[in-house]
């Protein structure tokens, strides 16, 4: 039942993510500018150490407090100016204390079967991602306010949740002091290298993917498009929970291995996609919804385990960083191209992510 509590926090609170994105459809630069709020963030609570100085469930109360704040902000600011994208790095700058916090109260109540939970609960993350279409779908009414004051209501109770319902839990994991003089000790370690170019080439796709696929469907289904978006999401929820499953029996090296497979296998044919019969095109985006995400949680294993010990807090703080800052970069190369040069081709600029991201997991780590 507590797990269940955990995820649907995880779930309500990270409904804001991609809430612009659905309400400011003609805006290209607000997801970027989450994801940079996320990187100041992440930094931000590293430096100061801040859930191991406070207590997790209360600190992702107030983060979920001013998440919901700061997306809301979006209703009363004009689409097209700077403040809007303001608001939308305060709420990546939130997000911070909400999805790795999320986790870490994770780990304090199910220390022996935290793969399985991350699974749930990054899933959740990517649910909830996709949410906001789906309210857009059911009671759009050309009103990007909706949108924003629904998720900002659900990003509150999942703060209420978490804080009141669930707590931290008897086995709350200390973390090591944030020293970003370590990178170069960090990087010496085979396997935590070759876990963590894994997850770069991950991230490369990832975040680009979710931005632009998006975009495919008024093309084919635009009576139905944002329906087609969530459900877009709701694979990868499924991914990344069966993946949880299957590392349990498997191990997470070949559950992230083959979802990596599958991604830039999907990658590789999307020029084919609006040229397919439609309902096979459709099953195409659904795979490629479940396989693009089946691996992160995995990959959060992978470089826990890897990383020197000692050092874990400084390591998955500079992975998680440098991760987040490669999908700024994908995220606006891949829509530029959409933009000028036709979104038939623009997923081939992705491809080499998976591709590389396999040749690194695989080189280093045994199955």
């Amino acid at each position: 039942m507590r797990l269940l509590l955990i995820i649907l926090a995880q779930f309500l609170s990270g409904s804001i993510w991609f809430a612009a994105n659905a309400a400011f459809m003609d805006q290209t630069f607000l997801l970027s500018a989450v994801q940079a709020g996320f990187i100041a963030g992440t930094l931000c609570f590293a430096f100061l150490n801040l859930s191991d100085r406070f207590s997790p469930a209360r600190l992702f109360f107030v983060c979920s407090m001013a998440g919901a704040v700061c997306n809301l902000a979006g209703v009363f600011v004009p689409s097209a100016t700077g403040v809007l994208l303001v608001s939308r790095f305060l709420c990546g700058m939130a997000l911070a204390g909400i999805y790795p916090v999320g986790m870490k109260i994770a780990a304090s109540w199910y220390p022996k079967t935290l793969g399985r939970a991350l699974g749930f609960l990054v899933g959740a993350l990517v649910l909830a991602s996709g949410f906001p279409y789906l309210i857009k779908a059911i009671a759009w009414q050309q009103d990007p306010g909706l949108i924003l004051w629904v998720t900002s209501s659900l990003c509150l109770a999942g703060g209420v949740i978490q804080v009141v319902f669930v707590g931290d839990g008897p086995f709350l994991p200390k973390g090591s002091p944030f020293n970003p003089g370590v990178v170069r000790h960090l990087f010496s370690h085979p396997r935590f290298r070759a876990s963590a170019l894994g997850y770069f080439g991950h991230m490369w796709e990832l975040y680009a993917v979710w931005a632009a696929v998006p975009l495919l469907f008024p093309l084919m289904v635009p009576a139905r498009a944002d329906v087609w978006s969530f459900g877009f999401f709701a694979a990868g929820f499924f991914g990344c929970a069966a993946g949880g499953m299957l590392s349990l029996r498997w191990g997470s090296r070949a559950v992230a291995g083959v979802a990596l497979a599958m991604s830039a296998l999907c990658c590789l044919v999307s020029p084919a996609i609006l040229y397919l019969p439609r309902p096979l095109g459709l099953a195409l985006i659904l795979v490629w919804g479940l396989a693009v995400v089946t691996d992160s949680p995995q990959f959060s294993s992978l470089n826990a385990r890897f990383a020197p010990q000692g050092y874990v807090g400084s390591a998955l703080t500079l992975v998680n960083c440098i991760g987040f800052s490669i999908t700024i970069v994908s995220i606006e190369l891949v829509t530029f191209w959409a933009r000028h040069l036709g979104i038939e081709t623009a997923f081939l600029l992705l491809a080499p992510g998976p591709v590389l991201g396999w040749l690194w997991l695989n080189k280093q780590i045994p199955g």
